[in-house]
């Protein structure tokens, strides 16, 4: 099976690609770059979530303070 490399469109072979999804060394690490540098991203509300998780942790510690 061929697929397209993500990052140059060049086709390659998908089994034995130690690189898979990407062509080569290259590509792949052109891509990790744009993740990097905030060039691809995906929406959401993250902090919101982060800061729901953080309130409940310290809700959480302080009944364990409260009970001790």
């Amino acid at each position: 099976m061929k697929v397209k490399c993500p990052t140059c469109k060049k086709r390659i072979k998908w089994k034995d690609n130690p690189y898979r999804p990407f062509c080569s060394e290259r590509c792949k690490l052109i891509d990790l770059g744009a993740w990097a540098s905030g060039e691809y991203k995906i929406e959401g509300k993250l902090e919101d979530e982060l800061e729901q998780i953080l309130s409940e942790s310290e809700k959480e510690q302080k009944k364990e303070k409260d009970n001790d």
